[in-house]
C-alpha cells in the first residue's frame, strides 16, 4: 500500500503537480513500452538486446507502480498506448545501431523530466518513485554510453585547443557575432551547437522514417514538414562551426529498411515526436540560449524557437483533430 497518512492518520491527497507528473510519466512509459517491445523482437546484437531487456523490465515495473497511484487516488488510468499501437511481428525497420540511438534518446528525455518531477513532489511515496526512476535512468544512460563507445558509434563533442589564460570580458564587442570579425566560439557555445546539431540529425531521420511508415497523406505530409524543419536547423547552425574549422562528429548509423507493414501506429509515432523530439528540443534550445553570448547564435536560436513552436503547435492541433489527445485530469468546474 502506497497511501500516505498525516500524523493524525488522515490521508494525504496528491497535489495537482504530483497528479500531473504521474499522469505524464504513465503516458511516457506507455509509449516507451511499445517501442521497447518491438526493438526487443528485432534486435540482433546481443549486447544491445540485453540493455533493451533491462529497459523494458524497468518500464513495466514503473507502470505497475504508477497504476497503484491512480487506483488509490480514484483517478482514471490513462489509456496510453496498447498492443494495438505496435506490431512486433512486422519486419525490421531500423538497424541495431539506430535502435540503440533510439533507446539513448528516450533515456535523455527521462533525465530531463524525472528531476523536476522529483523536486516538485512532496509526498514521500511519489518522491521515492521518481528517485528510483532517476537513479535507474542514470545507470542505464551510463551503460548505453559505454556500449556506444565500445561499438564506436558514440557522437562526441569536438575537442578544441583552449586558451587557458585567465581573463575577464572588457568590452561589449565580446557579444558581437554579426558585424565585423566575431570572436572565437567559447566552449559553452560549441557544446550547445554540437548538442543541438547531433539531435537535429537524429530527429530528422526519425521524421524521414515516420513519413515513410505513415499510412495517411496527412501524417506523411506532417512528418515530411518535420524533416524539412530539422534540415533548416542544421543549415542555420552548421556553418557557425564550419567557419571556425570546428569538426562535428559524423552522423550516426541511421540505417532504415523498407517494409510493407508499418510496425507503429500513427498515434504512437506522433506522440513520440511531440514528446521525445518536441519537448526535449525546447529544453535543449532554452539551455543554449541561456549560456550562449554571441549575437549571431542567439538570433539563430531565436528563429529556430519560432519555427519549432509553429511546427509543434500544428502537431498538437493534428493530435486533437485525430482525437488522440487524452484529456489530463482537471479540477472540478466550480461554476
Amino acid at each position: 500500500m502506497n497511501q500516505q497518512l498525516e500524523t493524525n492518520g488522515s490521508h494525504i491527497n496528491l497535489t495537482a503537480t504530483e497528479i500531473s507528473n504521474v499522469w505524464a510519466s504513465y503516458l511516457k512509459n506507455s509509449m516507451e513500452r511499445r517501442f521497447f517491445e518491438y526493438f526487443l523482437a528485432k534486435v540482433e546484437d546481443v549486447r544491445i538486446k540485453q540493455v533493451i531487456e533491462k529497459m523494458l523490465a524497468k518500464n513495466i515495473s514503473n507502470m505497475e507502480e504508477l497504476t497503484v497511484f491512480f487506483q488509490e487516488e480514484n483517478i482514471h488510468i490513462p489509456r496510453g498506448f496498447t498492443e494495438e499501437d505496435v506490431s512486433v511481428g512486422a519486419s525490421k525497420v531500423f538497424s541495431d545501431t539506430f535502435m540503440l540511438y533510439f533507446c539513448y534518446d528516450i533515456t535523455m528525455l527521462s533525465m530531463s523530466t524525472y528531476p523536476s518531477a522529483l523536486s516538485d513532489s512532496s509526498r514521500n511515496d511519489i518522491r521515492a518513485h521518481f528517485q528510483r526512476c532517476l537513479e535507474y535512468s542514470t545507470r542505464v544512460q551510463n551503460e548505453l554510453t559505454d556500449l556506444m563507445l565500445s561499438l564506436g558509434v558514440y557522437l562526441k563533442s569536438p575537442q578544441v585547443t583552449v586558451d587557458s589564460q585567465l581573463d575577464f570580458v572588457g568590452h561589449y564587442v565580446y557579444l558581437n557575432g554579426s558585424i565585423g570579425e566575431p570572436r572565437p566560439l567559447n566552449t559553452a557555445e560549441i557544446a550547445n551547437l554540437t548538442r543541438i546539431l547531433h539531435r537535429a540529425h537524429f530527429s530528422k531521420m526519425i521524421y524521414v522514417s515516420f513519413s515513410q511508415l505513415a499510412k495517411t497523406k496527412k501524417l506523411k505530409k506532417h512528418f515530411s514538414r518535420g524533416r524539412d524543419a530539422l534540415q533548416n536547423v542544421i543549415d542555420m547552425l552548421d556553418p557557425i562551426l564550419k567557419e571556425e574549422d570546428i569538426p562535428l562528429s559524423a552522423s550516426g548509423d541511421y540505417k532504415m529498411y523498407d517494409v510493407e507493414m508499418p510496425p507503429f501506429s500513427e498515434k504512437l509515432m506522433l506522440f513520440f515526436v511531440n514528446t521525445c523530439l518536441g519537448m526535449f528540443c525546447f529544453t535543449m534550445i532554452s539551455q543554449a540560449m541561456a549560456s550562449s553570448l554571441r549575437s549571431d547564435i542567439l538570433l539563430a536560436l531565436n528563429q529556430i524557437t519560432k519555427d519549432m513552436k509553429k511546427f509543434y503547435g500544428s502537431s498538437l492541433l493534428l493530435t486533437i483533430q485525430e482525437q488522440w489527445l487524452e484529456r489530463p485530469p482537471q479540477s472540478v468546474n466550480k461554476k
